[in-house]
């Protein structure tokens, strides 16, 4: 596991923690493999359409 070697200022670690409360889930678009619909991330479509599930 990793361990830091010196403290995180209190501004650094609550500045690195409001960064997860502007993440956003990704955005889905509908595609169709072997007659199948299904949502899948934006930028995962040539893999889903490359090689199925």
């Amino acid at each position: 596991m990793a361990v830091p070697k010196r403290r995180m200022s209190r501004s650094n670690t609550r500045s690195r923690r409001a960064r997860w409360a502007r993440l956003t889930p990704p955005d889905l678009v509908p595609i169709v493999v072997d007659g199948e619909r299904m949502l899948v991330p934006r930028r995962l479509v040539p893999h889903f359409r490359r090689f199925g599930r």
